[in-house]
């Protein structure tokens, strides 16, 4: 029987993509390599037809159920860009089907503004299976996988009971691109009176504070000036940051050692979403915030911020969402 996929219009959703199932329900984990596994091509996946431009929706149809015991890939569309590896922060668009009713599970927004960002590796929960499906491919490919139970959500399905334990998956997905992990604008004139940011050959910066007392205003000035997405209110961004008491000149948190972070920027401090908002992913943003447009008269105790402490901030956009 030829299933047609039902292509519902949802956003991808964390429970499918990350295989979050209740109790004992999440999905076997493997460990992590330094190196790609070797993903396979097979008779189901090859049974797929998948039609479409790269970039938008597909049109899939397969003879059904699909069931495999292993993951199985195929290279739709062979990009010319860089190679996926291990570690790479990757934007795609996909699809992810139940391979068993054709049911969709979670689809992205195909519009270059909800794309999602997967870091490809075991460690970050995303299903085994979509690592498998995306490692080691070219920027701009096309893959089709259908996956293993074991690569999906494991032994007993997802919680919501859109996929049984029996079930396999099966996904498209188109890799865009790597995300870069440092800031690739170009330079802009520092501003006088204003931290000066030195940076490391992998980007991580430092920044000298000037003499004298801090501005009472809040002070935003570009570094870097990227031509990407115009980062606006509530978007979800991706970015390299690092904090600095003007103070005492110390580092109080940043993200470089750890991986970029991803936020709201809703969800930050006003003068730090200030210095995202209207600015182009790219870019690098030097921002000096006085108290009230940091912590406040309260301060932040347990990272050594007193109520009258001005911060500063160097901030690497990488991508955004919406």
């Amino acid at each position: 029987m030829r299933i047609p996929v039902l292509l519902a219009a949802a956003a991808a959703s964390a429970l499918v993509l990350t295989g979050c199932a209740g109790g004992e329900a999440s999905p076997k984990a493997t460990q992590a390599s330094e190196s790609c596994q070797d993903t396979k091509s097979g008779n189901a996946v090859k049974s797929i037809d998948v039609s479409g431009e790269f970039g938008a929706v597909p049109t899939v149809d397969f003879e059904g159920p699909l069931s495999v015991k292993k993951t199985e890939r195929e290279v739709l569309i062979a990009g010319d860009g860089a190679e996926t590896a291990i570690g790479d922060r990757v934007a795609v668009e996909l699809t992810l089907y139940n391979a068993t009713s054709g049911d969709t599970l979670a689809q992205t927004r195909y519009d270059n503004l909800g794309t999602q960002q997967i870091v490809v590796s075991d460690e970050t929960g995303i299903l085994p299976g979509i690592v498998r499906t995306i490692e080691c491919v070219p920027a701009g490919s096309r893959v089709a996988s259908v996956i293993s139970p074991d690569d999906g959500f494991g032994d007993v399905g997802a919680s919501d009971g859109s996929v049984a334990a029996t079930d396999s998956l099966l996904l498209v997905a188109d890799v865009l691109s790597i995300t870069p992990d440092k800031a690739t604008g170009a330079d802009q004139a520092p501003v006088d009176g204003m931290p000066t940011v030195t940076l490391a050959k992998d980007g991580q910066p430092t920044v000298e504070i000037p003499e004298g007392d801090p501005s009472a205003e809040l002070q935003i000035a570009p570094l870097k000036l990227g031509d990407g997405e115009v980062v606006q209110q509530g978007d979800t961004v991706t970015v390299h940051y690092q904090g600095v008491n003007w103070r005492t000149g110390e580092v109080f948190d940043q993200s470089w050692g750890n991986g970029p972070a991803s936020f709201a920027t809703t969800g930050v401090v006003p003068g730090f979403a200030a210095a995202l908002e209207g600015a182009t992913v790219g870019s690098q943003v030097l921002a000096v915030l006085p108290p009230a447009e940091g912590y406040g008269e309260a301060g932040q105790p347990s990272a050594g911020i007193e109520g009258t402490d001005t911060l500063v901030f160097v901030v690497d956009i990488l991508a955004t969402t919406r």
